[in-house]
């Protein structure tokens, strides 16, 4: 009986550069053939897999009570639309990408980062920003304690965290100090002036009580 030869094995099983290139490019070949005969079915018609830069869509959105009619491009998002579009700049862009809260606004009560949701995605939800929580020129209760408890230094992420406290305040009117830190987790203060927003959001849920 013949013995395996460990070196030959070996050899057998190496690849040079030549032959792996060659059969990447094979493959590649064939990919791209049998993407075209893919894309080329479906009655001679190929379909869009994406919207044509520039398009427009035409869409309402109601918010602080108020329908706007409006066409946005698909991509925009609602912060864009809000702040460029309806001229409504209390709403802030902070870092643009869902980290730092100060975009915050309610959609159907609930907090969201306005930068990350799309305004045609918001279509038919009832939206609300730090100005619509204003009674005519008169503050909102929770824009009122901020003020008292002096819960801002700089003031940009301001809105987003009353925003987020707002929400909180719509779910739960009476919440405690741990909820308070959890329901505006999700907005940063570069000021650091987090015991302050604690107790302006504790005056604001008191106040609704009354």
């Amino acid at each position: 009986m013949e013995k395996s030869n460990p070196k030959r094995n070996l050899n057998k099983r190496r690849i040079s550069r030549r032959s792996f290139m060659a059969g990447v490019g094979a493959g590649t070949v064939c990919v791209a053939a049998s993407s075209r005969l893919f894309a080329g079915t479906g009655g001679g018609k190929q379909e869009k897999a994406v919207a044509e830069a520039g398009a427009l869509s035409k869409i309402k959105l109601r918010i602080n009570g108020r329908d706007h009619q409006l066409l946005v491009e698909p991509r925009w998002s609602l912060l864009y639309v809000m702040r460029e579009k309806l001229g409504l700049t209390g709403t802030k862009e902070g870092c643009g990408r869902g980290e730092c809260g100060a975009c915050t606004v309610l959609i159907d009560d609930i907090p969201r980062y306005a930068c990350l949701t799309l305004a045609v995605e918001a279509e038919g939800a009832e939206i609300t920003t730090v100005e619509g929580l204003l009674d005519g020129e008169a503050l909102g209760p929770v824009q009122e304690a901020f003020v008292e408890e002096d819960a801002f230094q700089c003031g940009y992420c301001t809105p987003g965290q009353i925003m987020s406290v707002e929400g909180l305040l719509r779910k739960n009117a009476a919440p405690s100090v741990e909820e308070i830190r959890t329901g505006v987790s999700g907005n940063l203060c570069r000021c650091g002036a987090y015991s302050h927003i604690f107790k302006a959001a504790e005056k604001a849920a008191k106040s609704r009580v009354k």
